[in-house]
């Protein structure tokens, strides 16, 4: 293993909410500021949810600013990729974010459909999974490593099984699909996971175990899978 690449799981990140910035709104920042308002009406009601509805509630409306981010961010980079990669510009959820989409993650037989944001610290990952940097573009050639939160976004990891079709679509628009090979729960202390890989492959990454309160925890549970050779390319 020493002649391999391999990085180290982060540490526990911490849930975070909005953050405000003087970066200026863009030219998809008007379009977007009025359901980015929900946030703000999220924070003002959050006491009535409760903690757990209010956490729920901000991942599902961040879903839906995301998912128009997305669709900019294909009509933006659609045709402008090589084969070698996806890339592209990053459009912005929300008028003051610091991430973006990087990709799409569907699992048919569970009826996920999930944008997948630039980064995987506590401020991104109170959004949507989050693709850590120092792997390789969710869809590409490389391991690419995905990580969420047990309670929201990932909490369908603990129902995958093997051989469960995944779905990965990338910033150009062309989609590659993956098969679940296993699952295994590793300590973050001191795991380490190769990014070498000889095809495409994909790691899911979330807190476990799965029932508890209890956060800041060592354990990760991980979901593997491999490319399964079923490739659409980007549609013109």
């Amino acid at each position: 293993m020493s002649n391999l690449r391999v990085f180290q799981l982060p540490p526990p990140v911490r849930r975070h909410g909005l953050r405000a910035s003087r970066r200026g709104i863009g030219r998809q920042g008007w379009r977007r500021l009025a359901l980015a308002a929900g946030f703000m009406l999220l924070g003002f009601g959050g006491w009535q949810l409760g903690a757990a509805g209010y956490i729920h509630a901000k991942a599902w409306l961040a879903q839906v600013l995301l998912s128009q981010a997305w669709a900019d961010t294909i009509s933006v980079n659609a045709g402008n990729a090589t084969d070698g990669g996806a890339g592209g510009e990053l459009q912005k959820p929300w008028p003051w974010a610091d991430t973006g989409p990087v990709a799409r993650l569907r699992v048919p037989d569970l009826g996920v459909d999930q944008i997948v944001l630039a980064g995987a610290s506590g401020r991104t990952l109170a959004f949507g999974p989050g693709h850590l940097d120092q792997t390789a573009a969710p869809g590409e050639a490389g391991h690419s490593v995905i990580s969420g939160h047990r309670d929201t976004h990932f909490a369908f990891l603990r129902d995958l099984a093997p051989d469960t079709k995944l779905q990965v679509q990338r910033s150009d628009g062309g989609w590659r699909s993956y098969r679940v090979r296993g699952s295994e729960v590793i300590d973050s202390r001191n795991a380490r996971l190769s990014l070498a890989a000889d095809r495409p492959a994909l790691t899911l990454v979330t807190c476990w175990p799965f029932d508890t309160a209890d956060t800041g925890g060592p354990l990760r549970y991980a979901v593997f899978a491999t490319e399964d050779g079923d490739y659409v390319p980007p549609q013109p």
